[in-house]
């Protein structure tokens, strides 16, 4: 008598797990997969999402990043980029004003360049796209690395811009490593995509 409703238990939870690694396959597939597109439009601004600097130095992270976003710019496929991205704690410069100041180094007018902040994704969106808006720059050339993509371009979205995919192919981020920030891409847009972006950045980032 007992094993029939064991048994049934037992198949729902195995079905359930089965749909939850599908999810994350089909998550894990759509991720990479905008990782390899590279939009091929003109848009209103580029967006360059902010990772570590160095003492006031770019980083090789983030160096690769400004620098697939100055060939865009040089290229005239958007006439203003924004840059974010916050500091850490004991850090005397900010990710988006170490970016401002070496995009100004390589020939990129202040008047052009869009200054943020941000401690995350959705807070590096929330930095720039009220500006972006309210100058009508919506549309929007998306820079981050391969991996960083897809949830770029979806908290973009949320807030409101119009973006396209145009990722660094140049970030020394590369071979095993891939593996965990690929895992942690596929975990946090798969949780994003029920709860909300803007929530799950509350819960990671704030008390």
């Amino acid at each position: 008598m007992i094993l029939g409703p064991l048994k049934l238990v037992l198949r729902l939870v195995g079905l359930a797990l089965s749909l939850c690694v599908l999810y994350l396959a089909v998550t894990f597939v759509q991720i990479w997969l905008t990782g390899q597109q590279h939009a091929t439009n003109n848009a209103n601004a580029i967006v360059v999402f902010g990772t570590t600097e160095n003492d006031g130095v770019p980083s090789p992270e983030l160096t690769a990043r400004l620098d697939e976003a100055l060939s865009l710019y040089n290229d005239g496929r958007a006439p203003y980029i924004a840059v974010t991205g916050g500091k850490q704690p004991g850090d005397v410069y900010t990710e988006a004003g170490v970016s401002r100041d070496f995009l100004v180094a390589h020939g990129v007018p202040a008047s052009r360049v869009i200054v943020g902040g941000g401690n995350d994704t959705w807070e590096n969106v929330a930095s720039v796209a009220p500006t972006l808006v309210r100058r009508h720059l919506t549309d929007v050339l998306t820079v981050t690395d391969q991996f960083h993509e897809y949830r770029a371009m979806a908290i973009s979205s949320d807030q409101g811009l119009s973006p396209h995919p145009t990722p660094t192919t140049t970030s020394p981020i590369g071979g095993v490593s891939l593996v965990g920030y690929y895992a942690k891409e596929t975990l946090e847009v798969s949780v994003a995509r029920v709860v909300g972006y803007q929530h799950l950045s509350r819960w990671l980032h704030h008390d």
